[in-house]
């Protein structure tokens, strides 16, 4: 099958999904640039970084050679534009929710964490395999 190895991430999109969807009044209200470093931000990292990971995660086995660095950029991409789809979720259908650039950028940033991550512990293993 060939999603047999993406339901790490397709399920961890769906908890994402799940998790933006929740009435706003849950969550604390972020609004300048300057509340960057807030909880919120730290949580859009962490979540879209895992996504991102997961993505790269389903990926491994055609992480190599000459495709290596198209797949990374599948992966991030992938993972941006679904940050945005979230804010755009939160903007106009959820109730209680708002949209937020910032929020966005950290789902961007998550993603190139993410992306990291996974550049990290597989160059690691890779090294203790050798």
């Amino acid at each position: 099958m060939v999603l047999k190895g993406y339901w790490p991430s397709l399920a961890w999109s769906l908890i994402i999904l799940l998790l933006i969807g929740l009435p706003g009044d849950v969550f604390p209200e972020i609004t300048t640039f300057w509340d960057w470093l807030s909880p919120d931000k730290v949580v859009h990292l962490i979540i879209f970084g895992t996504l991102s990971f997961l993505i790269l995660f389903g990926y491994r086995h055609q992480y190599s050679g000459n495709n290596k660095q198209k797949l990374v950029w599948i992966a991030v991409i992938i993972t941006i534009l679904y940050g945005a789809l979230t804010e755009i979720l939160q903007y106009y259908i959820f109730i209680g929710r708002s949209g937020n650039l910032y929020d966005a950028f950290a789902d961007g940033m998550g993603a190139l964490m993410g992306w990291w991550m996974f550049a990290l512990v597989f160059k690691k293993l890779k090294s203790k395999t050798v």
